[in-house]
């Protein structure tokens, strides 16, 4: 179980921004400012009895509730990772490309429309229905990423796009990417960035009686999909970290301006974290502006395959 208070959140923030401000990205005003909010926060009374308590979601549960809205309203992650994804696709041969935790058929569509014969694979069926639906030339299979329903070198390429967060360790599912490449075939992955996991990106879901719930997620570090990768023959061919502009973390009115501090309120669960950031916005800007989005990697599996062979 998970307890989730609006208080905390904010604080945090205010905590990540003094210690930027702390080392020379902010002034005395500035330190000042935030040190003057955080006892107006801790003297406000309407914040002390929010918190909810929050159960953790599997994903094959989660995304049977999330498989519905999935793509609409648009996940605010692929702006982020799209452009540099698809730009890597865009340079590679045409061949068989596995989409893997295909979800509703994202990629799956976008390799279609450049020529490529498409598999895709989720562990959730929901998500495999609409993928299904969107995309008729593709073929889809249910399955998991620690045991594709591949054979050994039938993929030429695999795109696996924001679910890896999921995975707790990322060897085994590295491995069996490896092996389902054929040699010198693709790997192109995109991640939600372990400084938007800090963050709080981790995607909410209600439960029939409306109940709180995260999906798992976990922060991956840049060195643990190295770590992953190259003992199994996989080379880095490029390393994208999208960044936030300040513009993308400030919340406003609409017009421009900030909310002022009358205007107010904690916004339901589900619109959590991003909604608390009207409580905190200089704080909230301050502490996520220059941090990273999504991370997205292009690998290449060397001539030699899978060093260390299939994954068991």
């Amino acid at each position: 179980m998970i307890y989730e208070h609006p208080l905390a959140y904010v604080l945090g923030l205010h905590g990540v921004a003094l210690l930027r401000a702390y080392t020379g990205e902010h002034d005395r005003e500035f330190v000042e400012a935030r040190i003057a909010e955080i006892r107006r926060l801790l003297d406000d009374e309407s914040l002390k009895a929010a918190g909810v308590a929050v159960s953790r979601v599997d994903t094959v549960d989660g995304y049977r509730v999330w498989s519905s809205s999935y793509d609409e309203p648009r996940n605010a992650m692929f702006d982020f990772e799209e452009p540099t994804v698809r730009e890597i696709l865009d340079t590679l041969p045409t061949g068989t490309v596995l989409d893997a935790a295909c979800g509703t058929g994202r990629y799956a569509e976008y390799a279609v429309e450049l020529g490529h014969r498409v598999l895709g694979v989720d562990s959730s069926p929901d998500m495999l229905e609409h993928a299904r639906r969107r995309v008729s030339a593709a073929e889809f299979r249910l399955g998991d990423l620690h045991r594709l329903p591949l054979a050994d070198g039938e993929a030429d390429i695999v795109v696996c796009a924001l679910a890896l967060t999921h995975v707790r360790d990322l060897t085994p599912v590295l491995a069996e990417f490896a092996r389902v490449l054929r040699p010198g075939g693709h790997l192109v992955l995109s991640d939600v960035h372990h400084d938007s996991v800090f963050f709080g990106s981790i995607p909410p879901v209600l439960g029939p009686n409306g109940e709180p719930g995260r999906l798992p997620a976990y922060r991956h570090q840049p060195g643990d999909y190295l770590r992953a990768a190259l003992p199994h023959g996989l080379q880095v061919r490029r390393c994208e970290e999208p960044r936030l502009e300040p513009s993308q973390v400030s919340v406003d009115r609409g017009d421009g301006e900030p909310e002022p501090w009358s205007a107010v309120s904690v916004e339901p669960w589900h619109h959590w974290p991003w909604s608390l950031t009207r409580l905190a916005p200089e704080a909230a800007t301050a502490a996520r502006a220059g941090t990273s989005a999504t991370i997205i990697w292009h690998f290449q599996l060397g001539a030699g395959g899978n060093s260390e062979g299939s994954a068991s």
